[in-house]
């Protein structure tokens, strides 16, 4: 049987479990995904190897710390910094990133982007620019402060007291704000400066109309949150998990009907 996990912190509200059990079971696999909540990222290698795992996922605050301690690592994570899933074969750990091509297929319905705005400039930032690069789409990154830039050095980036074009399609909501409380990821002013023309919003919060993607509807924007960026990440760390690559749409079928239960 293969022994399977999330680890984060906060971890209770994870949907991953839900989602790969129902794969597994509908897929008659032999297998078990459940959830761990760490306290230390220092603790993060130990503890995937004393649970004997088979495969983990990866969510905040420990995504760059599972490419630290990987053994081996696949180049998107490589060059994102960061991994959210990891495979143990002969206790060697194989990272892997699949918020890359999950944030891809969450905006695919997303037709001629041209130009796209990144708040934020976190972990997730990162995986989003590089997904954006990888499709030839023009973007920019803001952030309220300079010192997460220091890892954006390969793009365009600005701070919001700087920002003085509004011409974008896609608006991206990469931070955390609307998590827990009303907050917006900048300033309410400019971002109703951002709007006014832009066309598509997308918010990697998942599960919740955030305060961003309401104001994003005042103006008509066409919005997304984070569920289907968080349905086809999983979907890719399963076909890793099980090395299974002729079952996609089943995959996401099961995974989809566990994640829409209420």
């Amino acid at each position: 049987m293969k022994a399977l996990a999330v680890f984060g912190n906060p971890i209770l509200h994870s949907k991953s479990p839900r989602m790969h059990n129902n794969a597994i079971s509908s897929l008659k696999l032999d297998g078990i995904y459940t959830r761990y909540k760490l306290d230390n990222k220092k603790d993060l290698k130990d503890k995937i190897l004393e649970l004997s795992l088979d495969g983990v996922n990866i969510t905040l605050p420990f995504k760059e710390e599972a490419l630290k301690i990987a053994d081996f690592s696949d180049e998107i994570s490589q060059k994102i910094g960061s991994a959210n899933t990891i495979i143990l074969r002969n206790r060697k750990l194989y990272a892997y990133n699949t918020d890359f091509s999950g944030f891809l297929e969450a905006i695919k319905e997303f037709k001629n982007i041209k130009r796209a705005l990144i708040l934020g400039a976190g972990g997730t930032a990162l995986a989003i620019a590089y997904a954006l690069k990888h499709k030839e789409i023009e973007f920019c990154v803001a952030n309220r402060s300079e010192k997460r830039f220091c890892k954006f050095t390969n793009f365009k980036t600005i701070l919001y007291d700087n920002l003085d074009e509004f011409d974008f399609d896609l608006i991206i909501n990469s931070s955390s704000a609307g998590l827990n409380d009303n907050e917006l990821p900048c300033d309410k002013n400019l971002l109703d400066k951002i709007l006014k023309n832009a066309k598509f919003a997308f918010d990697v919060i998942y599960g919740k109309k955030t305060p961003f993607l309401q104001l994003c509807e005042k103006h008509n924007l066409k919005t997304k949150d984070g569920t289907d960026m968080l349905l086809w990440q999983g979907v890719f760390s399963f076909e890793l998990f099980f090395n299974i690559y002729n079952k996609r749409e089943l995959i996401e079928k099961y995974m989809k009907e566990a994640l829409y239960l209420n």
